[in-house]
């Protein structure tokens, strides 16, 4: 398993260094100018010219990559161009709001989705199930930030029960982690739904009811014991796309986190900003795929069966 593990750390370098290099080129050719913004109307082209040599943006792209690449290894993301604060100690003081909205999304998606998704399942072809499936795809289909804009409307300016923005009280999570949680939890219901029918359908859950076990023993003892576990691995990956998904709902909402931090720098033509922020999103989603994947094996007995024989067919190939 450590060998896979640092496979898996090897396999994440060219995505990293893709990733940058993506991000590097769309900024080149982004229409703007860091140093134009940055001075007043009344700035020369001299005075434009000396800023940007300063700044390092009339360097070779090769030598503004490999200077990115060379400072990231390090956990040096340099200044932003705006308050000439470091990137990093930015980013770890936005970073806890991120994972906190990434969190309380997540769970709450499994408090929902799991439950209803058992319910759907217990009550097929019933208006039950009709009614849960149909709830699922509208909640699938509607976009997050739609919903959040939705709920400030409701709560906010209507019925003044939530605070339309900020984070000051515990009231000024519920918006952003809803608005976010609601589709996951759409998607967990219909995936366990599927997964729960699929497992009962199956022998031996024919044989635990011939020999007389109750329903609820044969569906919680034996059924979802299956059942859950490709939950476990989409739940993982939730987690990770919360991270992403975040952004929309820290910028309708106020939050201090990464995905504001992002939206700044693309509005002020802020580069170290936007490239940081990207590339430190990119490791953090790797690791948490990564950490899915040892998991899964863990949790799962046959995957870790299959990684053992294929370990030893491996080896016995290099010992004949």
């Amino acid at each position: 398993m450590i060998k896979y593990v640092i496979k898996r750390l090897l396999m994440m370098i060219p995505i990293l260094l893709g990733i940058s290099l993506i991000v590097l080129v769309f900024i080149n050719i982004a229409p703007g100018d860091p140093a134009r913004m940055m001075l007043s109307n009344e700035a020369t082209e001299e005075e434009i010219e000396e800023l940007r040599d300063s700044l390092g943006l009339n360097d070779p792209f090769v030598v503004r990559y490999v200077r990115f690449l060379w400072g990231a290894v390090r956990g040096d993301f340099g200044k932003s161009y705006n308050n000439n604060r470091l990137i990093a100690d930015e980013m770890m003081q936005r970073l806890r709001y991120t994972v906190v909205i990434a969190v309380f999304s997540t769970i709450l998606s499994v408090i929902i989705g799991v439950p209803l998704g058992i319910y759907a399942a217990t009550h097929q072809y019933t208006w039950k199930d009709n009614a849960a499936i149909t709830l699922s795809l509208v909640c699938i289909s509607v976009p997050s930030f739609w919903l959040a804009l939705l709920m400030v409307q409701l709560f906010s300016i209507k019925l003044g029960w939530l605070p339309p923005a900020g984070i000051e009280t515990w009231r000024g999570w519920i918006m952003p982690t809803f608005s976010l949680g609601v589709g996951y939890a759409a998607m967990i219901t219909r995936m366990m739904r599927s997964n729960l029918l699929e497992v009962i359908s199956m022998d031996y859950i024919t044989t635990a009811r011939a020999k007389g076990q109750t329903e609820f023993i044969v569906l919680y003892r034996h059924a979802l014991k299956n059942a859950i576990i490709p939950i476990v691995m989409i739940v993982a990956s939730i987690f990770g796309g919360s991270l992403g998904g975040a952004m929309i709902a820290e910028i309708i909402f106020s939050v201090p986190g990464l995905g504001q931090y992002m939206l700044s720098g693309l509005t002020a033509r802020d580069y170290p900003v936007i490239q940081s922020t990207s590339f430190f999103m990119s490791v953090i989603a790797s690791l948490v795929i990564l950490f899915i994947d040892v998991a899964f094996a863990f949790i799962d007995p046959r995957i870790r069966s299959q990684y053992t024989r294929k370990r030893r067919n491996t080896e016995s190939r290099r010992a004949a």
